[in-house]
């Protein structure tokens, strides 16, 4: 027979808040890249092929020949603490302590790689939090990104016999503190040059076009915050997708080349923007700000900038502090 003294006591309540990105390798070598690939591309919802055809093809090829590569990539970027995806998150979330007034724990996850969003929830729960706020920070939603971070936190859940309650942070593409963050951001990045850009092309994260045909908003939400974007800065802005995988037939056009094709008619100096990023990591940093530069250059260009995401810059907090505020609404009292 159990005891009412057996059981152990139940800490306070409290709520959390769990930022959410992408993820990361632990290191910028071929084992860790590889162990990262295999999780991430082994998401049914990031490779939309069945399992049975895709495995073969992940195992034999793409695991044996993209580490390296990879790992070279990675390098070039590879902070002393960490990749800098890793590494802004976790000062995102760092700034964010204290933010929403005592007994709210604020922490950080990556979809893949470490820390594991069920190993944060767990932490949370353990922690006392009944409340959580799982805030996944794609600005745009896509299946690919936004549905995969809450789909591990349902599982998560599924897994507690004692579940908390569970928030998640929608999109905010063209939320009007999202736009005001990144026309704050870009116009002190452009007052910092010392040109002016003919051009800015906003870079947006690729998906395969098959994606819009099968009804995700991702495309028309970057659309949207392009056009809301340009509208703030009162000019216009190029738009293109980046980060092509495979053979299918991706978002166009591609940034590639879109910068290429550019330089060609006649631009010389040109800005790069990424909104669709909440913080640098690999796709902007060496991607778009080392190779987006050469392809640039070497296709007629004469001056590049690449222009920082929000990272942990105030702007970008201000926002994060909005988003979570609105969205912790009844659950933690108004100061």
């Amino acid at each position: 027979m159990i005891r009412p003294d057996d059981h152990p006591p139940i800490p306070a309540a409290k709520i959390g808040v769990l930022i959410v990105n992408l993820g990361t390798p632990d290191a910028a070598d071929a084992g860790a890249v590889r162990r990262y690939l295999a999780e991430f591309l082994s998401d049914r919802r990031v490779v939309e092929i069945p399992p049975i055809l895709w495995q073969p093809i992940l195992r034999g090829i793409v695991l044996r020949t993209r580490p390296k590569k990879s790992a070279h990539a990675y390098a070039q970027v590879w902070r002393e603490d960490g990749s800098p995806l890793a590494a802004i998150t976790r000062a995102q979330a760092k700034a964010l302590e204290g933010a929403f007034g005592e007994g709210v724990i604020v922490d950080h996850a990556m979809r893949y790689g470490r820390p594991a969003i069920a190993d944060r929830l767990a932490a949370m729960k353990a922690a006392g939090c009944e409340r959580i706020l799982v805030a996944p920070l794609y600005p745009q939603y896509c299946a690919a990104t936004t549905a995969t971070a809450n789909d591990a936190a349902f599982a998560a859940l599924a897994a507690m016999r004692w579940q908390p309650a569970l928030r998640t942070l929608p999109p905010y593409y063209d939320d009007a503190a999202y736009i005001d963050a990144l026309r704050e951001s870009v116009e002190t990045s452009l007052a910092a040059l010392d040109f002016t850009p003919d051009a800015i092309v906003a870079s947006f994260h690729g998906m395969p076009q098959r994606t819009l045909q099968l009804g995700d908003p991702y495309h028309c939400h970057c659309r949207k915050t392009a056009r809301l974007l340009s509208d703030a800065l009162g000019r216009p802005l190029v738009t293109a997708f980046q980060s092509r995988f495979g053979r299918a037939k991706w978002l166009e056009p591609a940034t590639d080349v879109t910068l290429a094709a550019l330089a060609r008619d006649g631009v010389r100096k040109i800005a790069v923007i990424a909104p669709g990023f909440s913080a640098d990591c690999l796709e902007t940093l060496e991607e778009m700000a080392m190779r987006g530069r050469e392809t640039f250059l070497e296709s007629g260009g004469e001056r590049f900038a690449y222009l920082p995401c929000l990272n942990d810059g105030e702007p970008g907090m201000k926002l994060l502090r909005t988003l979570i505020a609105r969205e912790l609404e009844g659950w933690v009292p108004r100061a």
